[in-house]
């Protein structure tokens, strides 16, 4: 390898480094939180994951500090890519060393899991689990929402050139202030205020239904996590079911509402400019999808008297299709009810759901109301261009945090993503029944797993083929970084494998 090219590699690696750092830094909180709870072998875990993470981190950056000091768009986005495998395989350590899962490769799958914001789980006996896994648990999805890059440019120099490629690198493009590091602190802080609300208002709703003061607040803190960063776990194996109370589902509902939404949208609106509620094109689109679906499915589910009165369909049938949509993954029923239960327009309306997802550069996943909304308007573009006279200019426009000319490049580069979802989606569905299992729940994880949605129809489990563990870990992880950072990666390492090749 000449000098450039390794100086290239070291700087990928110092990057790396500094963000492995960052969770090892991390697992101080659930050890605190086990100790709290007297839980001292869980603490145990995560003292020997706090070492080893923070050892790999600062190893890379102490053998690598000679590296190039501006960091290119290549780099960035292979920083990404690598970041999140590496923090997949040290965050799952605490996991492995608790015995709450059978195999290290069901840990890695959940920690993916939780980082890609998608909630299904291989996880052991989960209404026994420890208050310290379940504080880690639902901090990785919490952290996954935000993004771990997002987390690492806050600690970060204002001076690192070429943040904007990191931050990039994870799927994300808006810029709420000038500084791409500012922007990074900017998300937190809204992150961090929401759950200061979030938290107090569910441990509330808590201590509403009874439980004890402790219990409450920690319940409501995970449950919060896990709602604003659309992540879908929670701390019980029924999900929102567990709590039986009409409250904590409308406070979990507004929350991961309120989390799909692009963090520009927050930001705008925190500064001020509430216009942008009605004029944004991904919430217009969210309105419209989100009418449609639940229209369709509620009058299925009407129709075949699924659940009795408003009230139900409120709790049963609208929860789960919004749920499905934000790409949130709680759950109000059991897995099996939406294959014996559901109608096949509901069931296609939950589907479409949540392959749309929610809104670009959030915590949602699935092709983006805003891709949706310019694929829409691309469309009414063409069709007036067709009825218009050969001499007559069409332009149309969107708005997103600012009123944009639609350009064909923006609607070719939406409709390739919104494809290679499918794309992704269909190699699920295909193997899926491979293994053997039933068209509808293959449809239906497949669905979930691309959408980073997390509901299931019981099919994912800690007995499905080992095989289908890392494909779903690898779709899971390729749908959170919108395949760009993840192809770049796959780029760099066929590049280097021809080049010992030709050698």
């Amino acid at each position: 390898m000449s000098g450039g090219k390794w100086r290239s590699f070291k700087t990928i690696l110092f990057y790396t480094g500094k963000i492995i750092v960052g969770i090892g830094l991390l697992m101080v909180i659930p050890l605190v939180t086990s100790v709290i709870s007297r839980e001292w072998n869980i603490a145990l875990c995560f003292v020997i994951g706090f070492g080893v993470s923070t050892a790999a981190g600062y190893l890379l950056q102490y053998l690598c500090s000679e590296c190039e000091p501006r960091i290119s768009w290549t780099q960035g986005m292979t920083v990404a890519a690598l970041s999140w495998l590496l923090a997949m395989v040290l965050a799952a350590i605490p996991y492995w060393l608790s015995g709450f899962w059978l195999s290290f490769l069901d840990c890695i799958f959940d920690v993916m899991s939780g980082f890609t914001t998608t909630g299904l789980t291989l996880i052991q006996d989960l209404d026994h689990v420890s208050d310290g896994i379940n504080m880690w648990r639902h901090l990785l999805s919490y952290l996954g929402g935000q993004g771990i890059i997002v987390l690492a440019l806050v600690f970060l120099t204002r001076t690192m050139s070429g943040a904007f490629t990191l931050y990039a690198g994870e799927a994300k493009d808006v810029k709420l202030l000038p500084n791409v590091v500012h922007t990074a602190k900017a998300i937190w802080f809204i992150s961090l205020v929401y759950l200061i609300v979030g938290t107090a208002a569910l441990a509330a709703a808590g201590l509403s239904i009874g439980m004890a003061p402790y219990r409450a607040f920690l319940h409501g803190l995970w449950v919060f996590m896990a709602a604003w960063s659309t992540g879908g776990f929670a701390p019980m194996s029924q999900s929102i079911l567990y709590y039986h109370s009409l409250l904590y589902e409308v406070i979990t509902m507004l929350l991961f509402i309120v989390g799909s939404f692009n963090f520009a949208l927050h930001y705008a609106v925190w500064t001020g400019n509430r216009r942008e509620i009605y004029r944004n094109i991904e919430l217009v689109s969210f309105f419209v999808t989100s009418t449609l679906l639940v229209t369709l499915a509620t009058f299925e589910m009407a129709k075949l008297q699924v659940y009795p009165g408003v009230m139900a369909l409120f709790r049963r049938g609208y929860y789960q299709l919004i749920s499905g949509h934000t790409t949130t993954g709680f759950m109000t029923i059991y897995a099996r009810q939406f294959i014996n239960e559901w109608g096949s327009l509901a069931f296609v309306a939950l589907i479409a759901a949540m392959l749309i997802g929610g809104s670009a550069s959030s915590t949602a996943g699935g092709f983006k109301g805003l891709r949706v909304g310019i694929v829409f308007k691309a469309l009414v573009q063409d069709i007036k261009r067709l009825m218009a006279p050969d001499s007559a200019v069409t332009v149309e426009k969107f708005h997103f945090i600012r009123t944009q000319v639609l350009e064909a490049e923006y609607a070719k580069s939406a409709m390739l993503i919104i494809m290679a979802y499918i794309a992704m989606f269909s190699v699920g569905v295909v193997a899926n029944l491979l293994y053997g299992y039933p068209l509808l729940e293959s449809i239906f994880e497949a669905a979930s797993v691309t959408g980073n949605v997390g509901l299931s129809s019981g099919l994912t489990s800690a007995a499905m083929p080992a095989g289908l563990k890392v494909l779903y870990t690898f779709m899971m992880w390729l749908a959170r970084l919108e395949f760009m950072a993840v192809l770049v990666l796959f780029g760099l390492l066929a590049r280097g494998v021809k080049r010992l090749w030709a050698r």
